[in-house]
């Protein structure tokens, strides 16, 4: 499979450049240069199937023609040692609970899928005597951070920098990845997530940089971070099935995706365009509402990201923006037709988190709960309805423990980050400053 650049202004790339890069000369995002339909007997028969067993045959659709078969199998199943169970919160409506992993976060699937693929690169490299080591440079606005940072630790011949805002992330989503040292860089950036982005997107393009050391990235601009995130929709699917909550010829599926930088929506969109039945997706917004208003008025105007309870969503000028477009060959009706939008204020959010758990006794994440309410607010009475709990409540504790008025428990994952002592190097938004340690600490 070949990957090409959004800006059409870069030569193409194999599978290992475009994760190696993570981003094209041109500045561009990589895309696949085909999306393969998966056949329709996969689809009659997705509810026999592992969840394993149907990462693989996604998996294989995308990087089945670089990577061999036998290790492809390996690094889903090495990725995959956790479930993602959906649960019923109102009747027609789903939690797609994807907090079970390492860091109780629905970004340990692709930060380890990326991790394992990065090392067979290096691997092969290693055995070719062509390689060195590899540092990535990540930057989070919470949940992004500690998925990555635990996904690489420990990784021989690869060192990650994580690059978070100071004081935007809650204390237990910093203490993910300021307390694990080893291979892991945490950089306090005195400014906003978009600031980071900026940062790391700068040091790609820096040619003499690049000369120096092998740089990548993690965030979902990186192919290999946000396509494994389409296995969530075909298991969430899958099981729906397995419940006869809808039929093989049923296309009344909706799915709601928290988002923020659109990574992850953007590969469920990718699992549509390869048969997925989804009838339409809801992209909930925090305040953070650009790409809300560019449903509504088809101008697409970035702006200062803004702060809120649900800090991962505070992303200005989402990345992932450019790959929709590509999509849909940048048509702003078609894609109003397959992706619809709401946002949500502070105070709507903590709403939704009291009514939720007094009528249904389920605990929201700030995330989850801009989910839920989209498909309350949004969903048809023939449809069913799955929105993405995408981190545990505990990871935002403070704020969950205010708003419900009582002491949520902290699962003991957590709880062993907070004990760790934070490490971290305080930055200006200054990419200088950035370029000197990376010279100093890259590997």
């Amino acid at each position: 499979m070949r990957y090409y650049s959004t800006n059409h202004n870069a030569p193409e790339a194999t599978l290992e450049k475009a994760i190696i890069k993570g981003l094209a000369e041109d500045r561009g995002l990589y895309m696949p240069e085909t999306i393969r339909r998966l056949p329709k007997s996969f689809f009659e028969n997705i509810d026999a199937y592992s969840f394993h067993e149907i990462a693989f045959q996604v998996a294989s659709a995308f990087f089945g023609d670089d990577i061999e078969s036998e290790a492809l199998s390996q690094i889903v199943k090495q990725t995959l040692n956790f479930d993602c169970p959906i649960v019923e919160v109102e009747n027609n409506i789903f939690a797609l609970e994807l907090f079970h992993g390492p860091t109780l976060a629905f970004k340990d699937v692709g930060a380890r899928f990326m991790a394992r693929a990065l090392q067979y690169y290096i691997s092969k490299a290693t055995k070719q005597h062509t390689g060195k080591g590899m540092n990535v440079l990540v930057a989070t606005s919470g949940d992004t951070g500690a998925a990555v940072a635990n996904g690489f630790w420990g990784v021989e011949g690869i060192h990650v920098f994580v690059l978070y805002p100071k004081g935007k992330v809650s204390k237990i989503q910093e203490s993910q990845f300021t307390t694990l040292k080893n291979n892991i860089t945490a950089l306090e950036v005195d400014g906003v997530f978009d600031d980071c982005q900026s940062l790391v997107k700068t040091a790609f393009m820096d040619e003499e940089l690049n000369s120096r050391i092998k740089i990548t990235s993690a965030n979902s601009i990186n192919v290999a971070r946000f396509l494994p995130q389409a296995f969530y929709y075909f298991h969430a699917y899958a099981q729906l099935r397995k419940l006869n909550r809808i039929t093989a010829d049923m296309n009344e599926l909706v799915f709601c995706t928290p988002s923020g930088n659109f990574g992850n929506i953007t590969a469920g969109l990718f699992g549509q365009q390869m048969g997925l039945p989804v009838k339409r997706f809801i992209a909930a917004n925090n305040a953070n509402d650009v790409f809300f208003n560019y449903l509504t008025s088809g101008i697409y105007q970035p702006q200062p990201s803004i702060q809120t309870i649900a800090n991962a969503m505070d992303v200005g000028n989402p990345s992932n923006f450019v790959r929709i477009k590509e999509l849909f060959k940048g048509s702003w009706s078609e894609i109003k037709k397959h992706v619809d939008g709401i946002a949500y204020t502070d105070d709507m959010i903590k709403d939704t988190i009291r009514r939720c758990y007094n009528e249904n006794k389920y605990i929201l994440d700030p995330h989850g709960a801009c989910g839920f309410q989209a498909l309350k607010d949004k969903l048809a009475q023939n449809e069913v309805g799955i929105f993405l709990e995408t981190a545990h409540p505990a990871k935002f504790k403070k704020t969950i423990d205010d708003i419900l008025g009582r002491d949520i428990p902290i699962p003991q994952r957590l709880q062993n980050f907070m004990q760790g002592a934070k490490q971290s190097i305080e930055i200006k938004n200054d990419y200088s400053t950035l370029r000197q340690i990376l010279i100093e600490k890259a590997i």
